[in-house]
């Protein structure tokens, strides 16, 4: 069982989100954003509840630009939740862990 946020690049994402077998939630993140930095905790929390079920990674924006550019992200935080290689889901913006767990409720 996997419980802890990994980060993912360019290079990974395709074998780490896109391959995943798991539905994936990656969080695009910056590190001058302080909404981003009051999720890691949130997501750590949510990686240990639901790590068998949900594969939870981040994405540096300003290091891994095609990336971030190819799914048209702009705003910090925003999340994706991808599904057999396609996303499924998009959220923008910092939010509790209730709430995200109620958002995720569907894919998880």
């Amino acid at each position: 069982m996997v419980t802890e946020v990994r980060g993912v690049t360019d290079a990974d994402f395709e074998a780490e989100v896109i391959g995943s077998e798991l539905p994936v939630l990656v969080e695009f993140t910056a590190d001058w954003c302080p909404p981003c930095w009051q999720m890691g905790p949130v997501l750590k929390a949510l990686a240990a509840e639901a790590g068998e079920r949900l594969k939870v990674v981040q994405l540096n924006v300003d290091t891994n630009p095609a990336t971030t550019n190819a799914y048209k992200v702009l705003s910090m935080p925003t999340f994706m939740v991808f599904r057999d290689g396609e996303p499924v889901k998009a959220m923008v913006g910092a939010r509790p862990r209730r709430r995200l767990l109620e958002e995720l409720a569907d894919v998880l």
